[in-house]
C-alpha cells in the first residue's frame, strides 16, 4: 500500500457474505493509517450494509452488469471515482472488468491478484491466490504489503445497529417487544445443495411455536413462497419478513434472540450483528467458510455408513454431504441452547 492519505478504495465481491467479511479489510486499513478513508464499490442490494459498518466513509453504488462488459457504464463509473482523488484501489474479484474503473480513473495504485490477463489494469498484481484456502485470507492479503505474512487472527468483522433504529423498525412492523423470544429463519442459499430442506424448516417453525416463540421467516422475493409453507405449518406465531429490502433482514436479524441460517450471506450478517446464530453446514466446508464471528452452533451431516452420492465408506468429499441430513431435533435443539445462553437480554432486545 502506498504511505500517503488518499482515499482507499475496496471493489469487492458483492455476494452478501464476502461483502460482511471486507469489514475486517477495512479494520486492517483503518488501523494501519486511521487518517485514510475507505470506500466501497456496492451494489444496490448491498448498499444499506454499509450504514451499519464501522470505519466506511461511502459507497459508490453502481449496478454493473455481470454478463456483458458495458463500456459506457464503466467509463461513467470510472468519472465518478476519479472525482474522489484515491491513491488505491483494493479489487478483490479476479474479473477484468473488475479492474476496468479503476484504471480508467487513474488510481495510481491498483492492487488484486492475477487473472484474465490484468496485467495493464492492474499495477500491484498479486500471485498465490489458490494457496490461500479461506476467502478471509485472500481478501485481506491485498491490504498488506506483497508477500507479507497474514496475521494469526483477522479484525472481526462488525455490524453495529443503533438501539433507537431496531426500535422504529418494530414498531412499524407491529413486532414491539412482549417478552417472547423471536427466533430468525433464514433459508435461502445461494448454491447447489446448501439449502436445509423447505419441510426441514417448517417443521422446525412448529417445533418453535409450540415452545412458545415467535417465528421470522427472512429472504429475497424468492423466498416468499417457502415462507408461505413455513409459515403455514408453524401457524399464527409465524411471521413472514421476506422482501427486496436487505435493511429489513438485517433490522430483523438485530432484533432476534436468535438465528437458525444456511451457509448464506445472511448467516454472515448475524454473526457479525452478535445474534445467537445457528449454522447449517452441507457441501460447503465450515473451516473455509464460516463467519470469524463466533457462532452459537456449526451443525454439519453426521458421518454415514456409506456416502448418498458416491456409495464409499471413506468417502472424504464435503461436496457428497447433504443439509438434508442434519435433523429437525439437532437444529430445534442447538437453536434452545443458543436462546438459553444469550439469556433474557438477547430475548427482549
Amino acid at each position: 500500500m502506498t504511505p500517503d492519505d488518499r482515499p482507499v478504495l475496496i471493489v469487492p465481491y458483492v455476494w452478501i457474505g464476502d461483502f460482511v467479511r471486507c469489514h475486517s479489510v477495512i479494520k486492517l486499513l483503518r488501523a494501519q493509517n486511521p487518517q485514510r478513508p475507505v470506500d466501497l464499490l456496492t451494489s444496490t442490494l448491498c448498499a444499506p450494509l454499509l450504514d451499519y459498518m464501522p470505519g466506511v466513509r461511502k459507497g459508490i453504488v453502481c449496478d454493473l452488469p455481470r454478463r456483458r462488459l458495458a463500456f459506457a457504464r464503466h467509463f461513467a463509473l470510472a468519472r465518478r471515482l476519479r472525482q474522489e482523488g484515491y491513491g488505491s484501489a483494493l479489487v478483490m474479484l479476479r474479473t477484468w472488468k473488475s479492474a476496468l474503473a479503476p484504471y480508467l480513473a487513474g488510481i495510481p495504485h491498483r492492487a488484486g491478484f492475477v487473472g484474465e490477463a490484468r496485467f495493464l489494469l492492474l499495477n500491484d498484481l498479486r500471485r498465490g491466490e489458490r494457496q490461500l484456502e479461506r476467502m478471509i485470507d485472500r481478501l485481506g492479503a491485498l491490504a498488506l504489503p506483497a508477500g507479507a505474512s497474514l496475521p494469526a487472527d483477522w479484525p472481526l468483522p462488525e455490524l453495529v445497529v443503533p438501539a433507537e433504529e431496531v426500535a422504529a423498525w418494530r414498531s412499524r412492523m407491529g413486532l414491539e417487544p412482549d417478552g417472547r423470544p423471536a427466533v430468525a429463519l433464514a433459508p435461502g442459499a445461494v448454491g447447489t445443495g446448501k439449502a436445509w430442506p423447505g419441510g426441514h424448516y417448517a417443521a422446525l417453525a412448529e417445533k418453535l411455536s409450540r415452545a412458545g416463540m415467535a417465528v421470522w421467516v427472512l429472504g429475497g422475493p424468492n423466498e416468499a413462497a417457502l415462507a408461505a409453507a413455513i409459515g403455514e405449518a408453524g401457524g399464527e406465531r409465524v411471521r413472514d419478513l421476506t422482501g427486496p429490502d436487505l435493511r429489513n433482514a438485517i433490522l430483523a436479524l438485530k432484533a432476534a434472540s436468535a438465528a437458525v441460517t444456511n451457509d448464506s450471506g445472511l448467516m454472515h450478517i448475524a454473526a457479525a450483528l452478535g445474534t445467537p446464530t445457528v449454522a447449517i453446514f452441507g457441501p460447503t466446508s465450515a473451516r473455509h467458510w464460516a463467519p470469524l464471528n463466533p457462532l452459537a452452533a456449526v451443525l454439519e451431516p453426521p458421518d454415514l455408513p456409506a456416502c448418498p452420492q458416491c456409495g464409499a465408506h471413506d468417502c472424504r468429499n464435503v461436496r457428497h454431504r447433504r443439509t438434508s441430513d442434519v435433523t429437525v431435533e439437532r437444529v430445534f435443539d442447538a437453536a434452545m441452547r443458543a436462546l438459553s445462553e444469550g439469556g433474557a437480554s438477547a430475548a427482549l432486545r
